[in-house]
Formats: C-alpha cells, structure tokens, sequence
C-alpha cells in the first residue's frame, strides 16, 4: 500500500473516531449557558488588516444575536510572534464563564504542525465550535500577468519578484512553494503581521507578487482587478469529496494552481514535493479558520456555541451575506467541526519532514 493511501486511511481513521467522540459529547447532557449582560472576546492572532480580520468581524454580530442572551462579542486582535503569541495566551487560559473564544488560522497552525518552538499550545485541549473553509488566489500587476502564455506561467521565469511574506512557517508556504515549483524567482520580504500588509505592498509597488485568501481578495483585491491595476494568476483550488484538486468554487473562471503546474515545463503534480504541497494545502485551506472555546470548557457551554453558529448557518439570508463576505466554502459545526480540527491539524510524517528540510534550504530556518 502507498504512503499517500496509508497515510489517508489513517486520517479518515481519525476523522472517525474525532467524530464518534463529538457525537458521545453531544449526548452527554447539556442545557446551554445564559451570556446575557456579558461581552465574550473573541481573539484573534493577527493584525486587523487580513483574512482573519474579515472572518471574526463578519461573524461577530450573527454569533451576537444567535447567543443566548445576546451578549456583546468584541473582537480582539493580539499579532505576534508568527500568530503564536495569541495561540499561547489562550493557551494558558482556563475555561471560565463562556466568555472568551478564539480564533485559529491556517498560519496557526503551520507552526504547530512544523514543530515551531515558538508553540506552547496543543490543539488537543481546545473544543472547536465552528470550522470555515477558505481559499486563495495569487495575483500579479497586468504588465507581469501578460507574460503568461494562457496557463502556462513559463514566461514569468525570467521576473524578480517580491513577496511580503509573514513567516516562513506561516501558510505563505503554501504559495511560496507553488511560485518556487513552477520555477519563479521569488524574494520574500518576512516578517509583515498580516496578508492586509502584503496587499498594500502590492499596490504602493513595493511587491509584484501576492496572495489573499478568499475573504481579503473579495473585499481588497477585486476592487483593483476591476479598476485594471491587478490580475489574477490562479487558486489554490479546492477538495472534492475524492480528495482532488479542483477549481475553487468561488473563482470558477480563475484556473487551480494543479492545472497552471501542469502547463508549466518543469512542474510537476506528482512526487514528494506536490505530496508536501498538496498535505500542506489540505491542513491550511480546507479548515483554514476555526473557533475555539478554551480548554476545560463545559459541556453547556460546548453546546450553546455549536447552537448559536448552527442558528447563524440557518439563517435565511447566511448563504447571500457569506458568499459575498467569505466565498462559497462550507461552515461546519457539530462532528463536522472535529472532524475538519483533526484534518486540519494533521499531517503525514514524509509531508512534514520534507517541509523541514525545505525550510531549512530556503530560509535557513531550523526546526530540527
């Protein structure tokens, strides 16, 4: 049996028994808790410019209202340290009234994944409430983009680009790695505290390159692809239920990164560095952004939250707002939400140790 196959198997395996555990937790009782007079924090680990950003703030009054007692829900934004800095705060945070969550990225978990000693916190002690799905899409100024040959991106070889990058172990590895396995010269500039950050190089032309996931190129980029001064590249794509990369629902017209590869010289869909790639993207897209309330949190408390996002989910309106506000990608609660935790922080042993290596030869960064 392959690695590839073995190494799904095990996870679905997790999938399974995350699941199961969901279900036995649901069961267990619990008649919710009452927030009314209260304000719940919400915190986020990032700077107030990104994607992150224009999640927690679009759902922070849905969950508002959806909460028993209609408590205020203040997002709080706590950067640092490669989003570790918030991720170790919660960490040390105890269960108490129901009234601090927190929300995680794909750029948090990277880190965790990669064994970054910056983390003191494990993913194990948190209870997720909500998973969102997300995409990307890479765009490049027009004079650059014309280069390109239809999907063939071989003519942009010959470019030096810039990247504002925000850690080598953040989710920036997931294009970082796709611009170097299409075989672009990419300078990254490290250490900005958000994707917001990266777009305003772009646009005072301090970049020639970027990326945003779904919700900041809705809101941030598209306004530039329509006044002409930005062109999309690609997606990163998306899953389908047999674990294949396709377009991205939300950007039907802009080609996947698999089928820009495939009409690349050089690139190849196939091996250990798409497996990495393909692993990498899975853990950080997929279930890119999750809520969690802290670790000993009560069974009630469990409950009202998955309640209170599910009432959001069902609203009849939900579907309208969130596509336009985060994209087409699907909002999971309940066995949903834990099986997309453990799909989404897990990896196979070969996909994290050629990451490692990688990192190592790329950024001299050192995880071993």
């Amino acid at each position: 049996m392959s690695t590839l196959k073995t190494t799904r198997r095990m996870a679905m395996g997790l999938v399974a028994a995350a699941t199961a555990t969901f279900g036995l937790q649901a069961h267990a009782g619990g008649h919710g808790i009452d927030l009314t007079g209260k304000t719940v924090e919400w915190i986020i680990p990032f700077s107030e410019t990104g994607g992150s950003a224009k999640w927690a703030n679009f759902y922070a009054p849905l969950l508002s209202e959806a909460l028993p007692g209609q408590p205020t829900v203040v997002v709080k934004f706590m950067p640092g340290a490669g989003s570790t800095k918030g991720a170790n705060y919660f960490q040390e945070q105890e269960y108490e009234d129901g009234t601090l969550i927190f929300g995680s990225s794909g750029s948090t978990q990277f880190p965790f994944l990669l064994g970054d000693p910056r983390v003191k916190f494990d993913y194990a002690d948190w209870n997720v409430v909500l998973a969102s799905g997300t995409g990307g899409v890479a765009y490049l100024p027009p004079e650059l983009a014309a280069k390109m040959d239809g999907l063939d991106a071989s003519g942009l070889k010959d470019t030096d680009f810039i990247y504002g990058n925000q850690g080598a172990t953040r989710l920036d590895l997931v294009p970082t790695l796709a611009w170097e396995m299409l075989g672009l010269n990419v300078e990254s500039v490290m250490g900005i505290k958000g994707r917001g950050d990266g777009r305003l190089m772009f646009e005072r032309g301090e970049a020639n390159i970027d990326y945003q996931t779904s919700s900041s190129y809705l809101s941030g980029v598209r306004p530039l692809v329509e006044a002409g001064t930005a062109v999309p590249m690609m997606t990163w794509g998306a899953l389908n239920d047999d674990g294949e990369i396709t377009r991205d629902p939300t950007f039907p017209n802009i080609p996947s990164f698999k089928e820009v590869c495939e009409a690349t010289d050089g690139c190849e869909t196939s091996g250990e560095k798409w497996d990495a790639w393909k692993a990498f993207f899975t853990a950080g897209f997929p279930a890119q952004k999750m809520v969690f309330l802290p670790k000993g949190a009560t069974n009630d408390a469990i409950v009202t939250y998955t309640a209170a996002f599910e009432a959001v989910k069902s609203r009849a309106d939900f579907a309208e707002i969130s596509s336009k506000r985060l994209g087409k990608y699907p909002q999971m609660t309940g066995a949903a939400a834990e099986a997309a935790k453990v799909s989404g922080t897990n990896v196979s042993a070969e996909a994290k140790a050629f990451i490692v290596n990688w990192l190592q030869e790329k950024y001299g960064v050192s995880l071993n």
